[in-house]
């Protein structure tokens, strides 16, 4: 494949990506609108973003698997039109029906969960090893910074016209996708076919939802009183059980939808784990409006907290294409353990009550964390992922860098709002999430050392390369 072509498949999947990215943070602006127009309560609408993460992440792991048995172009082509259908549904609910919209919301969801892990999977089948490094550059860069842009972006909308149109401009998008999609993607399909896991899917789509729908109904201001709420403490509990019930089901199914051979490998494993770090790192950055206005009253208020977002956002496009270069030249090992270091800086710096007491201590924490995640969000970790997988299982194995992601983001909100609200909230509690926080970056600091250096790299790559293709 010549390198017009591959530059047109990477536009093609730039679109795709930053479509469905887009739409998990996006209407946080417009939630007063859609409260005010469907008359709904707080919590119910909260709903509007967990059903979205949810269905994601249901859908990663399983529109993963079914590229790996019906090839990239068709899923890719099924991901983007099944989101565009589920922002029609959105946009056209009435009023007297918020049900509809959350039932679009999933749709959406379920759609945005198989555009990534294939996007990726597609890098590793048609990028070159030493391209593809800055080639997930750019994909990564796209989906870290549109969960942080969505919110300004979605602001800037509704200044214009209604919050409908959130969901409207999905459609010409997606045409112009699905259209270029079905141009440029190979159509390459599996020699032979294996039974669909429909028993690990319901399992890990029960384990899931359980998981989501507990964490949601924590109260965090008595966070722990309400561990004991019938609304909490069994979805946890059969959402914990479960963890250990689905290892044991995918070890029975012939073809299954999280291939457990995965997990055989360590750098697999860490990778997972340092994914959930970085998407709990990640979404604990839409708190710092709340501990920017408890910060610098005088100077900060509700109307233009969001912008205090702005350092990271311009922190990761610098930051990401930059790891996808260097990442060619001296691996996954270098870039990772740096930006887990810096993720710790950032977040123990947010935690300093006396280092936020100014308006530039607030925006040099925002950078020094952005620069961080560029390396956990970006490419760094599907390179990993592509390097452990047989041909076979790379999309799978892209599904797990996703599914990890977002459960640290799912989990990130509940974290951090349970810490804030036990010490009080305010600079204080928030301070003390972001202590919390950087804890956590400062063990993941610690895990990168078991990561491959770049020559244990390559050497994996050549083997890998000159291995029977699996079956």
């Amino acid at each position: 494949m010549d390198d017009k072509t591959r530059n047109k498949i990477l536009l093609l999947l730039f679109l795709g990506v930053l479509m469905g990215a887009l739409d998990i943070a996006i209407v946080a602006p417009a939630l007063p609108s859609i409260q005010s127009f469907f008359g709904v309560g707080d919590r119910i609408l909260a709903w509007t973003f967990t059903i979205y993460v949810l269905f994601n992440l249901i859908s990663t792991p399983l529109m993963a698997k079914l590229s790996d048995m019906f090839g990239r172009r068709s899923i890719y082509t099924l991901d983007v039109a099944l989101f565009a259908l589920g922002s029609l549904i959105v946009a056209l609910s009435p009023a007297n029906l918020f049900a509809m919209l959350l039932f679009g919301r999933a749709l959406q969801g379920f759609g945005a969960g198989g555009i990534f892990p294939v996007a990726s999977a597609v890098i590793g089948d048609t990028f070159p090893p030493e391209k593809r490094g800055g080639a997930l550059g750019l994909i990564g860069a796209v989906f870290g910074l549109a969960f942080l842009v969505g919110p300004i972006l979605g602001g800037i909308i509704l200044t214009i016209t209604g919050w409908e149109w959130l969901f409207i401009i999905n459609l010409p998008i997606a045409l112009i996708v699905i259209v270029m999609a079905w141009q440029l993607l190979p159509a390459t399909r599996p020699a032979s076919k294996r039974p669909f896991d429909w028993a690990g899917m319901l399992v890990l789509g029960i384990m899931l939802a359980c998981l989501a729908f507990g964490l949601n109904q924590i109260d965090t201001q008595n966070f722990f009183s309400s561990l004991a709420s019938l609304n909490v403490w069994p979805f946890l509990l059969t959402g914990f059980v479960l963890i250990f019930v689905f290892p044991r089901v995918e070890k029975k199914a012939s073809d299954p939808i999280l291939n457990l051979r995965l997990f055989k490998s360590r750098q697999t494993v860490l990778a997972s784990m340092l994914s959930a770090g970085a998407g709990l790192g990640e979404s604990g950055m839409v708190f710092i409006p709340a501990l920017a206005v408890a910060a610098l009253p005088n100077i900060i208020n509700t109307h233009n907290a969001s912008y205090l977002l702005m350092p990271v956002v311009l922190a990761m496009a610098i930051g990401s294409p930059l790891v996808g270069r260097l990442l060619d030249k001296f691996g996954s090992k270098v870039m990772v353990f740096g930006g887990t270091l810096l993720l710790a800086i950032g977040m123990i710096m947010l935690s300093s009550g006396s280092l936020i007491s100014g308006l530039w201590g607030f925006i040099a924490s925002a950078a020094v964390i952005g620069l961080g995640l560029s390396s956990l969000l970006g490419a760094p970790m599907r390179y990993i992922m592509l390097n452990e997988a047989s041909a076979a299982d790379r999309t799978s194995a892209q599904g797990l860098i996703s599914l990890s992601t977002s459960v640290g983001q799912l989990t990130s909100s509940a974290l951090v709002g349970a810490v804030a609200a036990s010490m009080g909230g305010g600079v204080k509690g928030y301070g003390t999430a972001y202590m919390v926080v950087g804890i956590v970056a400062s063990i993941m600091v610690v895990l990168t050392l078991g990561l491959k250096n770049r020559q244990q790299e390559r050497n994996t790559q050549s083997a890998l390369q000159t291995s029977p293709a699996s079956d």
